[in-house]
């Protein structure tokens, strides 16, 4: 078992198409996980190892994988760049201690750039940033750099520049050596070849030098000190007060290379082990004690009670449910029961497995600091904490946004209905954006997930990999449904069930609240029952998942319990649940109802001579233009557009941009319907 301080856990975070996997696939050739290079673009990914990933040259899951370099452990998760798939990005950043960030050297800061990057923030993850594609037509490090200063309100910190650029790009100059270095295309990059500064980069690289120099002497005074007396400052004092300004957040180190190309892999990796922390150097994370909710500070330490949390469920047809475990605390040892404390049940972890990218090691145990896979939990979920019941403690539960479009899903024959409903129950369990519900008007199946890419790869999971013959429908957009004005409603409730009488007399009021901030029942009577106040509001919250007018769920509304009459005698928990529910639906009836869709914030990048028709384009489809502007080799136009207007928007692009636009589309938040200006505006 290694070291706690030999292990690093880090995610590998960018846009699509910025070369993660690429970038990944060269890490196992080098740390010998592999023994020879896979490529995207032919299907050979070994971290795609889902069919569609090797067909569609996009990460789909976030695969993990474990691999050493310097003796060091890494436990490596490659999440998608892909919006839809922006679940998979969450909860692999909830459990990751550091996290590389990749960025194309030509596209710069790309929308999921952004997306990921604030979610790292939000997590307070340690960055390093990695420049790729700088042999690619258009590449400009240092355009890069300003794009992550303005658009992030990052402190990009380069650790090296490059020698020449585009086709010409052939190394870099190592900042903390100063010394060039380049790569022998012989042996695919594995030797790197050190060489003195060329007279005619010296200027240029002592002026970034200074640069990093000045930036660390804010944090050490020893460097301050060598500086200003003019002598040599070690390489061994840089880096321990980098680790510093890294794990502190108060810097972003950046590095670049071609990774296609086989430069820049193995720096990359130094600068892991170097810079980014171990899991007992992160912030300690705070639970609640399941009994009392008090926080507690939970030290990452393997002599300490077990504790873990389940961050992603993966179906197999072999091996049953695999439940991605990250341990925090203690030591999970296979063939042992333990406490899911989110479920009050004792489930029994089976086997241990290590994980490269699909293919499993068994192991005898995992312990704090460790990412590994265990096999046995049939009741877990994502965001499940596993640990002991005689301390129980509950890890922060990780949030996710709401699905935005749904489809119409039902056999091809009878007798699959119930495997159908199966395995969508499964998929439901393994992927938090997704979810099932029966119509109950026509009893057709109803999945919806967060893009029409989401549910195509979904669906095509359910087909090709469980075999179950479906008809799919057509893309339908989930509205929602919300108020525009306060309103008070009386409800009196009488009913007679068995010759007992069932009375309820309350007074509700509804209001509105701010987009996102959600729905929420409050009481300002004292003299109720505890019991009937409860049962209130079973009622009304049991009421906002069915709507208002149209049966879409309602949000962002407040109601509060203002009056309520009470009869020793007829006064039931069922009279006053049937009253909240038939009275909040009454006082939303009167306080202006509104449907609410979803709003899409669109990125299109196009060459230049088709930024007109593309304008025109969305600007058809209802689109609000918030920003335009000019890059060294593409268009960049950002559009907020209602989702119900973006059906078919892929093949429409290509068309008239001769297919050589590209586009990301990400949910924006829910709007009443003609407010996008107001959006906009705003």
């Amino acid at each position: 078992m290694p070291n706690m301080k030999d292990i690093r856990n880090i995610g590998i975070m960018a846009h699509i198409d910025a070369g993660k996997t690429t970038t990944t696939e060269r890490i196992l050739f080098y740390t010998g996980k592999t023994h020879r290079l896979g490529e995207v673009d032919r299907g050979e990914a070994t971290m795609d190892w889902m069919e569609q990933e090797q067909e569609r040259g996009i990460t789909i899951t976030s695969a993990a994988t474990t691999c050493y370099w310097r003796d060091h452990q890494i436990n490596i998760i490659d999440t998608p760049g892909h919006v839809d798939f922006t679940a998979e990005v969450e909860r692999s950043l909830r459990v990751l201690d550091g996290t590389v960030a990749i960025f194309c050297a030509v596209g710069g800061v790309q929308p999921q750039s952004e997306t990921v990057w604030h979610q790292a923030d939000r997590y307070r993850i340690p960055r390093i940033c990695y420049v790729n594609k700088m042999d690619r037509i258009g590449a400009d490090f240092f355009q890069v750099l300003d794009e992550m200063e303005n658009k992030l309100a990052a402190k990009p910190l380069p650790l090296q520049i490059p020698i020449g650029r585009e086709a010409d790009f052939e190394g870099v100059v190592d900042l903390i050596r100063m010394q060039e270095i380049r790569w022998k295309f012989e042996d695919f990059g594995a030797t790197l070849l050190f060489s003195e500064l060329d007279e005619s980069r010296k200027d240029e690289a002592r002026s970034w030098r200074e640069r990093l120099v000045d930036a660390l002497s804010a944090r050490s005074d020893e460097i301050t000190e060598l500086y200003l007396e003019g002598k040599d400052i070690p390489e061994d004092l840089i880096r321990k007060t980098l680790r510093e300004v890294v794990l502190s957040r108060e810097i972003d180190p950046v590095l670049c290379g071609s990774s296609l190309r086989n430069m820049g892999v193995q720096l990359l990796l130094d600068a892991v082990i170097d810079y980014l922390p171990a899991p007992d150097e992160v912030q300690a994370i705070i639970g609640h004690h399941a009994k009392t909710g008090k926080e507690v500070p939970i030290e990452c330490s393997r002599g300490g009670q077990p504790l873990g949390l389940v961050f992603k469920i993966q179906a197999d047809r072999e091996a049953g449910s695999l439940s991605y475990l990250r341990v925090y605390s203690g030591t999970f040892i296979s063939g042992t029961a333990y406490y899911n404390v989110d479920k009050k049940k004792r489930e029994r972890i089976h086997r241990i497995l290590r994980m490269h990218s699909n293919k499993p090691t068994q192991i005898n145990e995992v312990s704090a600091g460790d990412i590994a896979v265990v096999i046995g939990l049939k009741e877990s979920q994502t965001g499940d904490t596993f640990g002991s019941d005689k301390n129980p403690i509950i890890l922060d539960k990780m949030v996710f946004p709401e699905p935005v479009i749904s489809v119409a899903v039902e056999p091809k024959t009878l007798s699959e209905r119930d495997k159908l409903r199966e395995i969508l129950s499964l998929v439901e369990k393994e992927d938090p954006t997704f979810t099932v519900r029966e119509n109950e008007d026509t009893g057709q199946l109803i999945i919806s997930g967060m893009g029409e890419l989401h549910l195509d790869v979904l669906m095509t999971r359910v087909v090709k990999d469980f075999r179950v013959d479906a008809k799919i429908g057509k893309p339908q957009v989930s509205y929602r449904e919300s108020i525009a004005e306060k309103a008070t409603h009386r409800e009196r409730y009488q009913r007679t069930i068995g010759g007992k009488e069932n009375t309820a007399d309350i007074t509700l009021r509804v209001e509105p609240r701010d987009r996102g901030a959600g729905n929420i029942f409050e009481t300002t009577v004292r003299d109720l029952p505890d019991e009937l106040a409860q049962a209130v509001r079973r009622g009304v919250e049991g009421a906002f998942s069915s709507g208002i007018r149209f049966g879409y769920p309602t949000i962002d509304v407040g109601v509060t319990l203002i009056e309520a009459g009470y009869n020793q005698m007829t006064s039931t928990p069922f009279a006053y649940e049937a009253a909240g529910a038939i009275g909040f639906d009454a006082a939303c009836q009167k306080a202006g109802p509104l449907l609410l869709e979803p709003i899409m914030t669109v990125d299109v990048f196009t060459p230049k001579e088709f930024v007109g028709e593309v304008i025109g384009n969305l600007s058809s489809r209802s689109g609000d233009i918030a920003l335009h502007e000019s890059r060294p080799s593409v268009e960049h136009i950002r559009a907020l557009v209602p989702l119900s207007n973006m059906f078919g928007y892929s093949t429409s692009l290509r068309s008239v941009t001769q297919g050589r636009a590209t586009f990301a589309m990400e949910f924006l938040h829910f709007a009443a319907r003609d407010s996008v200006a107001q959006t906009t505006s705003s």
